[in-house]
């Protein structure tokens, strides 16, 4: 019995190389006795005839698995869009990094095979969410799978905030914001800012300050059920910017609270068996190989 039969296809950038792997996954599937459905945004930049077309929100029960052809960007677009179905999702890289989209195009029919033939590890990964009070009404909201950042914008400016967690006030703090971030999200822009890397299945969130003025201010390593609140201090003379995964900016004002935690929904993650994270960052990262084990590049 197929373990996967009817599969969605996600691929948001528009390039040639993207569009090529769409079009060689497609083929490779139909041979194997796959569906194939196309996410709408995704038939949109094809300049082939599509079967079978529906909007994300429309594939639950459509599809078992959905594939994913771009960068991390278009992984985390797809998981946003599919958390709430429960779809497993599965990467195809055509980005830069490429931590979620671990298959590499020359590999499609070989390491998607094996994926169909049910060969493969799945992971849960958990989301965060956060709302936007100001005067006890909830003016912005949004989801993310690597990360929540408050950021001055455009401004060079630095910012004062109250940290929270579970009620408990942390700091006080100065600087040009905070990340909080998942450990999906910790080798993403947590880790540029100096926070730790997390195994991706750990139970834990980091947060992260953004160049604070002060020498002792660290990253912290928080529960990941833990509810975050930041209160923008009345004192600011400019207007915070809060953003999920690099989109859907929230422009705060002073006296906003700001409120983070964890989403209801997971999403899943498939991967070819010998994913490892640790081979992984040694190859995204630059991780010095085994003392005298010569690699292909020696």
């Amino acid at each position: 019995m197929a373990h996967f039969q009817r599969i969605g296809l996600f691929g948001n950038l528009d390039l040639p190389e993207v569009k090529d792997s769409l079009r060689k996954l497609e083929t490779f599937l139909v041979s194997q006795g796959r569906d194939v459905i196309y996410e709408r945004g995704t038939a949109d930049i094809v300049d082939w005839s599509v079967k079978e077309i529906l909007h994300a929100s429309e594939f639950a029960g459509a599809i078992d698995l959905g594939i994913v052809v771009g960068g991390d960007g278009s992984m985390l677009s797809a998981s946003r869009k599919m958390a709430s179905i429960g779809v497993p999702l599965l990467g195809i890289n055509r980005g830069r990094l490429g931590f979620l989209t671990d298959i590499s195009p020359d590999e499609i029919e070989a390491r998607v095979s094996t994926v169909l033939s049910g060969d493969y590890v799945q992971t849960r990964r958990f989301m965060l969410e956060t709302t936007v009070t100001r005067d006890n009404e909830v003016i912005g909201s949004g989801t993310a799978v690597n990360d929540i950042a408050m950021h001055p914008g455009m401004s060079v400016r630095m910012m004062t905030f109250e940290l929270y967690v579970d009620g408990e006030f942390v700091y006080s703090q100065r600087s040009d914001g905070l990340i909080v971030a998942t450990p999906t999200g910790s080798t993403a822009y947590a880790l540029s800012a100096g926070g730790p890397l997390l195994f991706p299945e750990l139970d834990a969130m980091v947060v992260v300050p953004l160049n604070p003025h002060t020498l002792n201010s660290r990253p912290i390593a928080l529960h990941g059920d833990a509810q975050i609140e930041l209160r923008v201090s009345t004192r600011n003379e400019l207007q915070p910017v809060l953003t999920c995964d690099g989109h859907n900016d929230i422009v705060t004002q002073p006296g906003d609270l700001i409120k983070i935690a964890r989403h209801a929904h997971d999403i899943l993650l498939i991967h070819p068996k010998d994913h490892n994270f640790y081979s992984v960052c040694r190859t995204k990262l630059g991780w010095g190989s085994r003392l005298g084990v010569k690699t292909i590049d020696d």
